[in-house]
């Protein structure tokens, strides 16, 4: 009780001091308490650049390379494993423990605040076989675009090539604030470099974010990445430069936004324009961490050990094992993202728009289905405008997403992008990201299935059937097969049968499916891709595990995953869970970082709180 009192004593005394705060700061002393750095460098005082940015990702395990220093290690084409193991043939599996949309969106939220890895010059394209038989899509250039990563300056030469992560490592909240010239031009106020004269506000035109010919020159305004050529100047600029990437990710950057600023407008009108700045920064970025470990993690079934504080020894840096295998959860998101709203706040002009930029939408009675199907959703940030925001992260959490497992929906596993304006000359590429996955984790010298469970403390799998947990790994005698060359027969991937959360048998093709049995099992296709288990790429092997129960992982995913956010956690001296200035804001201003994702849909748009779930990462039964 001794320490619980003594800490009362000091945020009484801190927030007695903040009475004269004002009066401090407007004499340009700063913000009354230290202010975290956008690179995470002095996060950790005795070591000042673990976890900043542009430092090479930590390892696990052991590298493995062809030459033990750099020379990625051959295997099976990864768009040939993508074609029969990932391949989900449209139809829809959906997570039994009714996860939603909201889990993936705000995954690849967090994933954009805490890696970025930097493209090298190192071209290892992914030969793409139009006439393969299990080929449904057609491929211009013959190849999946593939480049090695940059590689840490120095490595590679007597010692393992290492790879370079351009964010820092810690929940900052980074996909909002992004690096110093980014974060001016988002701030309202001049752009001369000279961060003090700038407002507290983010620039948000219309509650939207601004624009790249939002300032003028768009020239001059901060890049963002544009994979279709669309958006040219068009593009929503945030802290991260991936944020138009599709309709879900651009919403939460919209979101935190709006939050940052509805702060702002709940401190003191007389406090400096920095220290509301910074104050806003702060209860953002800890909303984020609470969000992440109070609701997202537990909805996904990731229980970590109990927090004990702050710990100097452990290194927060995201590890090349968690951030090339282990947080690849691309098959998480469906072949479309699903919304539905009230029909009464479009007008007809409204709803047809939304058509025109790609979305189908149907409508019965008050209520409006919205799909957007893959082509509509990625780089379209006006999408977002017609559908509104409110509806869109409301929506989210209304469908269940995809079920975690090996397959993987044509949203990321097969792209197919033109260049815009080629008619009547166009040239398709397709892109698969789970292909990407595989040959990425050669690239990166991620050691094989086998030694990467080894290296997280699990014992290896023998075979191929004790990796799926499938009764067999034999093709079985189907007329429907070709005896002999089953791996390439399209009818090995047919469904079988289907059920729903409660094991209930579903008409081919439905929509309500949680599990699918295939007409060959895993494990047989697996075997033979790979021939033995000790050869196959740890991501298809942490994919093919069946889930932990109460999970949405197997296995070795849920052992990175934990692993990696206890270290998030307890080597980051600004973790909500240890940082006073929290409390002290709270007691000052009234300003409270613990808010559920819910609470913030509530505050930042005009759906009321009731019409929300308690936990928006977990559907409603």
């Amino acid at each position: 009780m001794r320490g619980f009192r003594y800490r009362a004593l000091v945020v009484v005394l801190a927030v007695a001091e903040l009475a004269a705060a004002g009066t401090a700061d407007a004499a340009g002393a700063g913000p009354w308490f230290e202010v975290q750095s956008l690179d995470g460098s002095g996060n950790n005082r005795a070591h000042p650049d673990w976890g900043k940015a542009g430092t090479g990702y930590s390892r696990v395990a052991p590298a493995r390379y062809a030459d033990g220093l750099g020379v990625a290690v051959s295997g099976p084409n990864p768009r040939y494993v993508s074609n029969r193991v990932f391949n989900d043939t449209g139809q829809r599996l959906s997570s039994g423990r009714g996860v939603t949309q909201w889990a993936w969106t705000w995954g690849q939220f967090l994933d954009h605040t805490f890696g970025l890895r930097a493209g090298g010059p190192e071209a290892r394209n992914i030969p793409f076989d139009n006439a393969d038989p299990l080929e449904r899509f057609h491929n211009d250039v013959g190849f999946v675009p593939f480049v090695r990563s940059l590689p840490v300056a120095g490595t590679g030469v007597t010692g393992p090539r290492e790879q370079v992560n351009q964010l820092n490592s810690y929940l900052d909240a980074f996909a909002v604030y992004g690096s110093a010239d980014r974060l001016e031009w988002m701030r309202e106020g001049p752009v001369d470099g000279d961060m003090t004269n700038n407002g507290a506000h983010l620039l948000l035109p219309n509650g939207m974010l601004p624009r790249r010919d939002e300032r003028g020159d768009p020239q001059s305004s901060p890049g963002m990445d544009d994979a279709t050529g669309a958006m040219r100047f068009g593009a929503r600029v945030a802290g991260d430069i991936r944020a138009n990437e599709n309709t879900g990710l651009l919403a939460v950057q919209t979101l935190f936004a709006r939050e940052h600023n509805r702060i702002v407008d709940q401190l003191p009108k007389n406090l400096p324009e920095e220290t509301k700045f910074q104050i806003a920064r702060r209860v953002v970025i800890a909303t984020q961490q609470y969000i992440t470990y109070e609701e997202f993690l537990p909805a996904l079934g990731v229980r970590l050990k109990p927090y004990t504080g702050y710990n100097p020894a452990v290194n927060p840096a995201i590890s090349n094992e968690f951030a090339t295998v282990g947080y690849r959860g691309h098959s998480m998101l469906h072949g479309d993202i699903r919304l539905k709203g009230d029909a009464r706040q479009y007008t007809p002009a409204q709803l047809d728009a939304i058509r025109a930029k790609g979305a189908q939408v149907t409508v019965a009675g008050s209520d409006v289905e919205i799909v957007i199907p893959p082509a509509a959703s990625l780089f379209n940030p006006d999408l977002l405008d017609a559908i509104q925001l409110g509806t869109t992260l409301r929506g989210l959490g209304q469908y269940a997403q995809a079920s975690n497992d090996e397959q993987i929906g044509d949203l990321v596993r097969s792209i197919p992008l033109q260049a815009p304006g080629c008619a009547p000359n166009c040239v398709t590429v397709v892109f698969d990201i789970s292909a990407i996955d595989i040959e990425r984790g050669r690239d990166h010298g991620i050691p094989g299935y086998q030694q990467l469970r080894q290296a997280y403390g699990l014992p290896a799998r023998p075979t191929f059937r004790a990796v799926t947990g499938e009764a067999g790994e034999a093709f079985p005698a189907d007329p429907e097969l070709t005896p002999g060359n089953e791996i390439n027969d399209p009818d090995a991937l047919d469904f079988v049968r289907l059920r729903d959360e409660r094991g209930r048998i579903l008409p081919p093709g439905s929509d309500d499916a949680v599990t699918g049995e295939r007409r060959t099992p895993l494990a047989a296709r697996l075997k033979a891709i790979y021939g033995d288990v000790s050869t196959m790429d740890a991501f298809v092997g942490m994919v093919s595990e069946p889930k932990v129960p109460g999970s949405e992982f197997g296995e070795l995913q849920l052992a990175i995953w934990r692993k990696q956010f206890e270290a998030l956690r307890d080597g980051n001296r600004f973790f909500y869970g240890n940082d006073p200035v929290l409390a002290q804001i709270r007691q000052a201003y009234g300003v409270d970082y613990r808010q559920s994702l819910g609470d913030l849909i509530a505050h930042n748009t005009g759906i009321p709180r009731r019409e929300l779930a308690d936990n928006v990462f977990l559907r409603c039964p």
